[in-house]
This record gives structure tokens, sequence and C-alpha cells, in this order.
């Protein structure tokens, strides 16, 4: 699986995806999609239909924006394989760490980015539209 590069001309299609992968108060429409990969620094990779990833590198730190992935293509690698592609991406545009947020509540979202070396490294109280809070999780760069 090899993630292709997105461009804000994808962003209709990301926001259907998007919508699939998460509940609607978290789902971001293709108005902010084309934001996020407007952003200096930002970038999008993703399986075609399958699932995508938002990030952006900036200043030697980079951070995962969203990682969707259809309810259909769950548990067959699709999510392992964007974030490793980002964790590339992120490196190649010489970001020495890269942050995410992940809700408390998402236990198989934790396993994957603690399988891919995250640790967490903070907390937002309250963080998504539910009240739940986020865990800020981090991982070095380079050896991707």
């Amino acid at each position: 699986m090899t993630p292709a590069l997105l461009g804000q001309a994808d962003a209709a299609a990301l926001a259907v995806l998007h919508a699939g992968a998460f509940p609607a108060a978290e789902a971001w429409g293709p108005d902010a999609i084309a934001l996020m990969l407007g952003l200096d620094g930002g970038f999008g990779l993703g399986l075609a239909g399958q699932g995508f990833v938002l990030a952006r590198a900036v200043a030697g730190e980079a951070e995962v924006l969203t990682l969707a992935v259809a309810p259909a293509a769950r548990r067959r690698g699709v999510a392992t394989a964007l974030l490793q592609a980002a964790m590339r991406q992120a490196a190649a545009r010489q970001a020495e760490v890269m942050f995410l947020e992940v809700a408390e509540s998402n236990a198989a979202a934790q396993a994957l980015y603690m399988a891919a070396g995250f640790a967490e490294v903070g907390r937002r109280r309250h963080y998504y539209s539910d009240g739940t809070d986020a865990l800020v999780l981090s991982r070095r760069l380079g050896a991707a």
C-alpha cells in the first residue's frame, strides 16, 4: 500500500470519506479539508476510497491533523500505512518530532499510535465536542 499525495482538489471526496469515518459532530467538510491542505507545510496522503491522513510539518515539528479510514477498510493495515507514510513525509520535510491528539475513549486508535512508537505527553481536557478528553501523543521521527 503506497498512499498518494493529495491536494485541495481532493477535498470534496475526502470530506465524504471523513463523514463516514467519524461521528457527525466530528466530521470535517470540504472547506475545512481544503483549508488544512492549504496550510503552510500542510500535506495529505490517501489510499483511494479507503482512507487518508492530513498532516502539517513546520519549523521542525509535525502534527497529524486527522486520519480517517472508511469503516469497510478497517483492520486491513490502511491506518498503519497512512501513518507510516505521514511520518516519512514529515521527516522528509525536516520535522524531528510528530504530535497528534486522540480521544481517550478511542482504544483502537491509541493502539495504532502506540504500536507506531507514540507516547502520551499531555492531555487536552474536553477537547472533543462530546466533552471527551484528548490525549496528546508524540514520537521522534527519523526511524519512521
